[in-house]
């Protein structure tokens, strides 16, 4: 699976993409951000204030609760504000 990550959370993880063997039990992109968190200490200090982290599947934008099931890319990023 591809994680995407932009803007802040791409400046501070210093990366803009993984790519994860994500285990079955990680359902959803809650779980998710806590998986990676788990297994990086960068993105756990970058993803600590999960309310702040907007998520899209496949291109969809979705909540926190919405299955990863068979995605391909994941991307993270923050809040978007309009201009």
């Amino acid at each position: 699976m591809k994680i995407l990550y932009f803007a802040w959370l791409r400046e501070r993880l210093n990366r803009s993409e993984d790519e994860f063997d994500v285990p079955n039990s990680v359902s959803n992109v809650d779980e998710l951000i806590d998986w990676i968190g788990e297994n990086d200490e960068a993105a756990k200090m970058a993803f600590e204030n999960k309310k702040l982290i907007r998520a899209a599947v496949d291109e969809k934008i979705v909540e926190h609760d919405y299955s990863i099931a068979g995605a391909k890319t994941i991307a993270f990023f923050p809040p978007m504000t309009g201009g």
